[in-house]
C-alpha cells in the first residue's frame, strides 16, 4: 500500500453506446458499489471521468488519490465494425494474390432464405485500393523469390499520393518468416511516414491467408480510432489521479486485460472488449447461484451480445466475427447483433418492417430522449407500451413519452397498423433477432438451448426475456442485481492475459519433439516478457499451453490442452488421445485406433496469465419490510388485449424468497424487468431475480 493512502479502490468502467457503467471495489473493506452515467460520444473521456467521479461519491470520502487501478471495457471497435464505419483502408499483399479478398470463402452465414442468389458482401478493402509486391516465401519460410524493394517503394508512394493512410500488410506464408512484411513496413515508414500500418505476422502468426489478411485489416481499420481513444482516456485519467502512474487496463476479447500502453499496438484484441467482460461477469454470478450451463444475453444501447458458459467458463473460439468482418483471434465466443435499445426501426423498399443494425446511439438517441432523434427505436417502443418508466437511471433522465408516441403512430400509419401493434411488432422482431443469435451459439454448435439457464443483463437485456423464453423454450432466466453494470463488474474479475500462436504443420508420427518443445519455449518466452512488462513478478506468472489438431485431410482443427512440463512422446500421445475424445464430443465420432486416419498438428498456442484478486459475491442482505408497490401504470403486453393496469415494484424492496406473479414490472436504478402474464419472478439468496413460467 502506498504511503499516505488508507484506501485502495479498483474501478471497472464499461463504456457503451448509450450509457457508461461503473463499478468500484474498495479492496480494504470489500465494499462494492455501482452507478451509470450517460456516454458522451463527442468526447468519451468526459463520460469516463464523470462515471469515476460519480462512483467515488458513493464510497464516502473517496477521491482520485484512492484509485489503485482502472479496468476498462470499450465498444469503440465493436460499434465501428458492427455499423460498418470503416474509413479508407489499403491492402498490400503478395504479387499474384490481389484478388484474395474477392475470392474469400464460400460462406452463407444466414442461409439463402427466400433469395435465389446470395452475393458476397462488399470487401473491407475495395479492389482499387489493393496493391501487390513481388517476392515469395514457401510454407517453411524459405525464400522462393527475393523481396521486390523497388515495387514496395512504388506501392508506398502510390498510397501516399492518394492519401490512404491506414494500411494492412499480408504476405504469403509470413507466419513462417516475417522478414518481407517487416521490410515492407520499414519502407512505408520512409516513403509514407503518416501511414498507420498493421502486419499479419504480428497480428496473427497463423496460416490461412484469407483469415489472416482479414484479421490484419480489421486490426488496421480500428487502430486509428482506438489508439486516439485510449490515449485520450489515459491522459485524462492521469490528470484526474494527480499525475500518479495508476495501472490502466483495457479488456480484451480473449477474457483477459492488457495495459493501455500495449493495447494500442494490438487493437484487434479489443473487438469484443465490452461483451467479453459481460460474459465473464455473468458467468461468475451464475456459477455462485448454482447454474453451470448458462447462456448470457447482454443488451445495451447499440447491440445485444450472447455467449455460452459451461462449468463457469465462457467458451472460446478463433472463428469469431463482428458484423461482416471475421477476426481469427482467440476470443470469447460472442455473437453480436444490432438489437440494442437504440436500434432503429425502418421500412425496407418492399415495405417490410426491419429493426437495426443502425443505432441512434446516445446522441441524438431515441425519440424519447428529445435530443433530435428522427427515427423510432426499440426504447421508444418500450416506453410507449409502458414497459419501461418515463425516465431512466431512477429519474435522473426524463423521457418524452409523447414524442415517442407520435413517432410510433407515424410508423404505424405507414404499416397500416395500430400504434400498439406497430410497437409490439418492433419488439417482436428484436426478440427474434436476439433468439436467432442465441441459436447461433447453441443449436449451430450442437447444443440444446433448452438445457441452459438464460442470464440477461445490460440496460436493455432483460426487457424481452419473457418472449425469449417462449421462442427458445428456456425454463429459467436469471437477472443479476444491478444488471446494467454486469459488464463493469466483470472487468474486476479479469486476469491479465496474452495469447501467442505459431503454425507448424506436421503429421503426428513425424513431429520433431525437440522442435515442438522449442516452439513452445519461444511462445512462453514471449508471454513471460509481456507479463513482466505488465508488472507481474515471475512467481505469479501462469502459462496455459494448447494445440490445434485435426485428422489429415480435414479443413479445420480442434483445440486441446497440452500439459505443462517437459514434452516427450508420451505427453504427445496423451494430447492426441485428448484430441480423439474432444472430436468425438464435438462431432459424434473419432478415428482413435484407426491407423489409416493420421492426426496432424497445426498450431501451437501459449496464453500468459497474470492473476488478480476477484471481488467476493456475498448473499443478499435481508430486507424485513414487505415489497413496496411504488405505483401502477398501464402496460401493453399484447397488442390485441391492449393496456392492462400493472403494478410496479422497486427491486431493492424485494426480500430474499419473494415471488411475484405477472403481470408486474420490476424497476431498479439501471434496468427494468417486465414480467408478462403467465410468468413469475423469485428473488434467490444472492439477490438474483429468477423468472419462470407461472406453472413451473
Amino acid at each position: 500500500m502506498e504511503a499516505g493512502r488508507a484506501r485502495r479502490i479498483r474501478v471497472g468502467i464499461d463504456t457503451g453506446g448509450t450509457f457508461t457503467d461503473v463499478v468500484a471495489l474498495d479492496e480494504v473493506s470489500g465494499r462494492l458499489v455501482t452507478t451509470k452515467t450517460p456516454s458522451t460520444p463527442a468526447n468519451p473521456a468526459d463520460g469516463f471521468l464523470a462515471g469515476i467521479e460519480k462512483v467515488l461519491e458513493l464510497l464516502e470520502g473517496a477521491t482520485g488519490d484512492d484509485v489503485s487501478a482502472v479496468s476498462h471495457g470499450t465498444t469503440v471497435a465493436t460499434n465501428q465494425l458492427l455499423e460498418g464505419k470503416v474509413d479508407r483502408l489499403g491492402f498490400i499483399t503478395t504479387e499474384g494474390y490481389d484478388a484474395m479478398l474477392e475470392i474469400a470463402r464460400q460462406s452463407v452465414p444466414d442461409g439463402y432464405g427466400n433469395s435465389y442468389f446470395w452475393v458476397k458482401p462488399p470487401r473491407i478493402v475495395p479492389r482499387d485500393l489493393v496493391r501487390s509486391v513481388g517476392g515469395r516465401l514457401d510454407f517453411t519460410g524459405a525464400e522462393v523469390r527475393p523481396f521486390d524493394e523497388d515495387g514496395a517503394r512504388e506501392a508506398a508512394r502510390w498510397f501516399r499520393e492518394r492519401r490512404v493512410d491506414t494500411l494492412g500488410i499480408c504476405f504469403l506464408h509470413a507466419y513462417a518468416d516475417s522478414g518481407h512484411e517487416e521490410r515492407m513496413r520499414e519502407i512505408l515508414a520512409e516513403e509514407h511516414p503518416d501511414a498507420v500500418v498493421s502486419i499479419s505476422s504480428e497480428v496473427l502468426r497463423e496460416y490461412r491467408e484469407y483469415e489472416r489478411a482479414m484479421t490484419t485489416l480489421v486490426d488496421a481499420a480500428v487502430k486509428p480510432r482506438l489508439s486516439s481513444y485510449v490515449s485520450n482516456i489515459g491522459e485524462r485519467l492521469t490528470d484526474y489521479v494527480g499525475g500518479r502512474s495508476v495501472p490502466f487496463y483495457v479488456m480484451k476479447s480473449n477474457g483477459g486485460v492488457l495495459s493501455a500502453e500495449e493495447v494500442v499496438h494490438q487493437p484487434i484484441t479489443t473487438v469484443l472488449s465490452g461483451p467479453a467482460a459481460g460474459a465473464l461477469g455473468a458467468a461468475l454470478i451464475a456459477q455462485v447461484a448454482g447454474f453451470e450451463r448458462v447462456l448470457t444475453c447482454d443488451g445495451g444501447g447499440t447491440s445485444t451480445d450472447v455467449s455460452v458458459v459451461v462449468d463457469g467458463e465462457p467458451t472460446l473460439t478463433t472463428e469469431g466475427s463482428v458484423g461482416a468482418f471475421p477476426s481469427k483471434i482467440p476470443m470469447i465466443d460472442v455473437v453480436t447483433v444490432g438489437a440494442g435499445g437504440g436500434s432503429i426501426a425502418w421500412l425496407s423498399p418492399e415495405g417490410a418492417l426491419k429493426v437495426g443494425p443502425q443505432s441512434a446511439g446516445a446522441d441524438p438517441g431515441p425519440l424519447c430522449y428529445a435530443k433530435g432523434g428522427a427515427a423510432v427505436t426499440i426504447t421508444d417502443a418500450h416506453v410507449v407500451l409502458g414497459r419501461i418508466p418515463p425516465h431512466l437511471l431512477g429519474g435522473e433522465i426524463a423521457l418524452d413519452v409523447e414524442v415517442a408516441r407520435r413517432g410510433v403512430e407515424d410508423l404505424a400509419g405507414e404499416l397500416g397498423l395500430s400504434p400498439e401493434a406497430a410497437a409490439v411488432g418492433v419488439l417482436e422482431i428484436s426478440a427474434w433477432n436476439q433468439a436467432n443469435a442465441l441459436r447461433q451459439v447453441t443449436v449451430k454448435r450442437g447444443l440444446d438451448v433448452r438445457e441452459f439457464t438464460l442470464a440477461t443483463f445490460g440496460g436493455s437485456g432483460s426487457l424481452l426475456l419473457c418472449r425469449l423464453m417462449d421462442i427458445l423454450g428456456v425454463t429459467t432466466v436469471l437477472v443479476p442485481p444491478d444488471p446494467g453494470n454486469v459488464s463493469a463488474f466483470g472487468l474486476l474479475t479479469v486476469d491479465v492475459k496474452n495469447d501467442y500462436v505459431q503454425t507448424q504443420v506436421a503429421l503426428d508420427d513425424a513431429v520433431d519433439v525437440g522442435a515442438l518443445a522449442a516452439a513452445y519455449d519461444a511462445l512462453t518466452g514471449q508471454a513471460r516478457g509481456a507479463l513482466t512488462r505488465e508488472g507481474f513478478a515471475e512467481g505469479d506468472h501462469v502459462f496455459a499451453r494448447t494445440a490445434d489438431l485435426r485428422y489429415f485431410g480435414q479443413a479445420f482443427e480442434v483445440r486441446v490442452p497440452v500439459p505443462e512440463g517437459v514434452l516427450d512422446r508420451t505427453v504427445l500421445d496423451d494430447v492426441v488421445a485428448a484430441f480423439h475424445a474432444e472430436h468425438r464430443g464435438l462431432y459424434g465420432y473419432d478415428f482413435a485406433g484407426d491407423p489409416s486416419q493420421q492426426v496432424e498438428w497445426v498450431n501451437f498456442r501459449v496464453s500468459g496469465i497474470g492473476p488478480i484478486r476477484r471481488p467476493e459475491i456475498r448473499p443478499a442482505p435481508s430486507v424485513e419490510s414487505a415489497p413496496v408497490e411504488r405505483r401502477s401504470r398501464p402496460v401493453c403486453f399484447d397488442a390485441d388485449e391492449g393496456y392492462v393496469d400493472t403494478r410496479v415494484v422497486w427491486r431493492a424492496d424485494l426480500a430474499v424468497g419473494t415471488t411475484l406473479a405477472g403481470p408486474v414490472v420490476v424497476e431498479e436504478y439501471g434496468s427494468t424487468v417486465p414480467v408478462h402474464p403467465g410468468f413469475s419472478a423469485t428473488v434467490d439468496d444472492f439477490g438474483n431475480l429468477l423468472v419462470r413460467r407461472a406453472e413451473a
